[in-house]
């Protein structure tokens, strides 16, 4: 088995190759620091499992997983992120992915979920099923972010957690009026008037720590 663990964080590599060697006494891996070293390694070589971190350096994690999916999209992957369900889970789920886990979970729900999604499935916690759940009923009025593009969703988070528009356009490395039309239309999407209204909004509903 072929295992491909995405994150920029060397120590966050280290213990998920530990946690999964266990398991997997046969397994082999391969790391990728960043997002283009992860989509690099997915075009160039053969995995059973890609475990992808949704905030690394360079492209954010969702055109990752887009990408991942465009071109292998049998390929499983399991979103490992920093970021509570609440932000991402539905999105990336969305996307293709075949389950999503906070790092805080245990390693035997690793396992778990490792488990799962290499026979076909789908992994979430009890509490994301819920929420799905909710979701997905018909009766249930879509939560206005939701209505956002990957980029803007992005775009979204940086404005609330206190950046300018120069500072977004440099990190994304995009023009500032690129930047001022995603905000647009935010704004527009979400039938707000201003940055102060995005990041009440963005606190209250835990899309940014």
């Amino acid at each position: 088995m072929r295992i491909l663990i995405a994150d920029d964080h060397a120590v966050v590599r280290h213990g998920l190759k530990q946690i999964l060697a266990d398991e997997y006494k046969k397994a082999t891996f391969g790391e990728a620091r960043n997002a283009q070293e992860a989509l690099n390694k997915v075009w160039k070589e053969t995995w059973d499992v890609v475990i992808l971190d949704i905030t690394m350096p360079g492209r954010s994690g969702l055109e990752v997983l887009r990408e991942i999916k465009k071109s292998s999209p049998r390929l499983p992957v399991l979103v490992l992120s920093m970021h509570p369900e609440n932000q991402f889970a539905v999105r990336v789920l969305k996307r293709g992915a075949s389950g999503y886990m906070t790092k805080e979970s245990a390693p035997e729900e690793l396992v778990g979920a490792m488990k799962k999604v290499l026979a076909g499935g789908r992994y979430v916690s009890t509490g994301l099923a819920e929420k799905l759940a909710s979701y997905l009923s018909a009766d249930t009025q879509k939560p206005p972010q939701e209505l956002l593009s990957d980029r803007e969703f992005q775009v979204l988070r940086l404005i609330a957690s206190g950046k300018i528009v120069s500072e977004i356009a440099k990190e994304l490395s995009l023009s500032v009026k690129t930047i001022s039309t995603y905000r647009t239309r935010i704004l527009e999407k979400m039938g707000m008037k201003n940055n102060a209204e995005l990041m009440h909004y963005a606190i209250q509903h835990q899309l940014v720590e």
